[in-house]
C-alpha cells in the first residue's frame, strides 16, 4: 500500500492577527507542517505567531517588503516543494475557511481523482445568504469571467482561495510567472490549464465576521479585466493553434472571419449609401447579414466544444 501524502498548509498572513492563532489552532493533526508567510504585515502578525503559538509543526517566513497575497503563497508553495511535501494546501488566515474542512478539500487530491481542488462557496444555497450581497454579486461575475479566461468551465467558484495542490502540479507550474495580487487564483487556473491539471471542486461554505478585505473593487474591475482578456487570447492561442488543431480551431477561425466581414462590409456601404442618400439594396444588406449569423453560429459551436472538460486524467498518475 502506498503511504500516507505528507501534508502542508501555507498561510499568507497581511492584517489577520485578529484570527491567525484561532485558525492555527483549529487545524488538525493530519497536517504535518504548517506555513506563516508574514508579508509584511503592519500588525507584525508573525511576530504574534512566534511569540504566542506553541504548535511545533508552524513555521514562520517574514517578507522585508509586502508582496502580495500571490507572493505569499508562493514564498510558501516553495518551502513546501523544498521540503518535500507532496499535498499544498492554501488557507487564508481571515477565519473565513474553516480548517477543520481540510480533509474534505484534499480528498480528491488523496484519492487519485484530481491534481487541484478548490472550495465551492455557492454550492450550499443557504450558505449563500451570510454573503454580502455586493461581494456575492462581484463574485458572481468574475467566476464568469475567470471561467472563460482559465478555461475550466465546469468549476463554479474560480476565485475562491481556499485551495490544495499535489506536488506533481505544484512543481510544474512557473512559479516565478504567477502573479503576486488577488489576480493570483486566477492565474494559477490558467497555468494549470496549459499543463492539462485535472481540477475538482469541494462544496464548503466560507465564514464572514468583522475581517476587512484589502481589495478594492473599483480599482480591481479595470485591472482584472485585461489580464482576463490577455490570459483568455493566450490559452486559446496555447490550446487550438500551438498545442492542438482540431475542427474547434476551424469553427472558431470561420466564424470570427464571417463576422467580421459582415460587420465591416456592411458597415461599409451603409455609410457609402447613407452619404449618398439612396438606400442600401436588399442584396447587399443579405452579403452583409448572412456572414454575421453564420459567424454567430459557428462561434456558438467552438463554444459549445470549449466548455467540454477535456483533461481526465490527473497528472500525478
Amino acid at each position: 500500500m502506498a503511504a500516507e501524502p505528507r501534508t502542508a498548509v501555507v498561510i499568507p498572513a497581511y492584517r489577520c492577527r485578529e484570527h491567525i492563532l484561532d485558525v492555527l489552532a483549529r487545524i488538525g493533526p493530519d497536517v504535518s507542517r504548517i506555513f506563516v508567510v508574514d508579508d509584511a504585515c503592519p500588525e507584525g502578525t508573525g511576530r504574534l505567531v512566534r511569540e504566542a503559538c506553541t504548535d511545533p509543526r508552524v513555521e514562520v517566513v517574514t517578507h522585508a517588503r509586502n508582496e502580495g497575497v500571490g507572493g505569499a503563497t508562493v514564498t510558501g508553495f516553495r518551502r513546501a516543494l523544498a521540503a518535500g511535501f507532496d499535498i499544498v494546501i492554501k488557507l487564508d488566515g481571515d477565519g473565513q475557511m474553516d480548517p477543520r474542512d481540510i480533509p474534505r478539500l484534499v480528498r480528491p487530491l488523496v484519492a487519485g481523482e484530481a491534481d487541484y481542488a478548490k472550495g465551492n462557496r455557492f454550492f450550499d444555497l443557504e450558505g449563500l445568504r451570510a454573503m454580502p450581497r455586493a461581494r456575492l454579486i462581484g463574485n458572481a461575475v468574475l467566476s464568469f469571467i475567470a471561467k472563460a479566461s482559465a478555461g475550466y468551465w465546469q468549476i463554479m467558484d474560480p476565485t475562491n482561495g481556499f485551495v490544495a495542490i499535489h506536488r506533481t502540479a505544484l512543481a510544474m507550474l512557473p512559479l516565478d510567472k504567477l502573479d503576486r495580487r488577488y489576480f493570483f487564483e486566477s492565474d494559477v487556473l490558467f497555468r494549470l490549464n496549459t499543463i492539462r491539471a485535472v481540477v475538482a471542486e469541494v462544496p464548503m461554505p466560507s465564514r464572514y465576521g468583522n475581517e476587512v478585505s484589502s481589495l478594492s473593487v473599483s480599482r480591481s474591475i479595470p485591472e482584472f479585466a485585461l489580464k482576463h482578456l490577455d490570459r483568455f487570447v493566450r490559452r486559446l492561442g496555447y490550446t487550438y493553434f500551438l498545442r492542438d488543431f482540431s475542427i474547434a480551431t476551424l469553427e472558431l477561425v470561420t466564424g470570427v472571419a464571417l463576422f467580421l466581414f459582415g460587420v465591416c462590409f456592411g458597415t461599409f456601404h451603409w455609410i457609402k449609401n447613407a452619404r449618398a442618400g439612396v438606400m442600401t439594396p436588399t442584396g447587399t444588406v443579405m452579403l452583409a447579414v448572412l456572414p454575421v449569423i453564420l459567424g454567430v453560429q459557428f462561434v456558438l459551436q467552438f463554444l459549445s466544444y470549449d466548455v467540454q472538460p477535456r483533461w481526465h486524467r490527473p497528472l500525478q498518475r
